[in-house]
């Protein structure tokens, strides 16, 4: 019989692992680290945050939810992938998205802020990007993500990212600058 108890079920547990390490749903220990620490912190200064995701498809809120009573400081996550997503839950302009595009400092900035408003969160992060390995163009090449921070009482940051890799490595990346960059004053 062995560990397994029985060899299909072994099988199944076995095909099952590798199918979500294939898709990246297996926890990585550094992304839990930093999402620990971000809940540990905004516990501390009795904070809640939300999320507006765009290329990393609701992988920083997966990672944030992965913690432990993360809900005592994690209100709720978009995914908005789509740009009527963006205008329909988030607010953004359809200016914003015909003048500059979906990828650029001025949506992921309407993102956090639309996150804000409509959510009990004091913080947002907000992601959108080109994780590849198509879409992108001169201007805008695969890897450029622009991530937004919304504060309630504080100055909204957005910065401009070019990361390397593939799909998996650009919106990893993307999750770690966005929950690293979280900064209550």
């Amino acid at each position: 019989m062995g560990v397994c108890g029985s060899a299909g079920f072994c099988f199944i547990l076995m095909f099952s692992y590798f199918t979500e390490a294939a898709r990246g749903h297996i926890m990585d220990t550094e992304l839990f680290e930093l999402a620990s620490q971000l809940g540990d912190m905004l516990k501390s200064k009795d904070k809640k945050i939300a999320t507006a995701e765009s290329c990393t498809g609701g992988w920083i809120a997966e990672v944030i939810t992965a913690v432990s009573g993360s809900s005592a400081w994690f209100d709720r996550g978009f995914v908005t992938y789509s740009n009527a997503a963006k205008m329909q839950m988030l607010a953004v302009s359809p200016q914003t998205l015909e003048q500059f595009g979906a990828v650029s400092a001025q949506t992921a900035s309407e993102m956090a802020l639309g996150a804000l408003l409509h959510s009990d969160a004091d913080c947002a992060i907000a992601v959108t990007g080109i994780a590849g390995p198509s879409g992108g163009t001169a201007e805008k090449p695969v890897g450029t993500v622009f991530i937004a921070w919304a504060y309630k009482n504080q100055a909204l940051k957005v910065v401009a990212k070019e990361f390397s890799g593939d799909r998996q490595q650009i919106r990893r990346q993307t999750v770690k600058n966005a929950l690293a960059g979280v900064d209550f004053r």
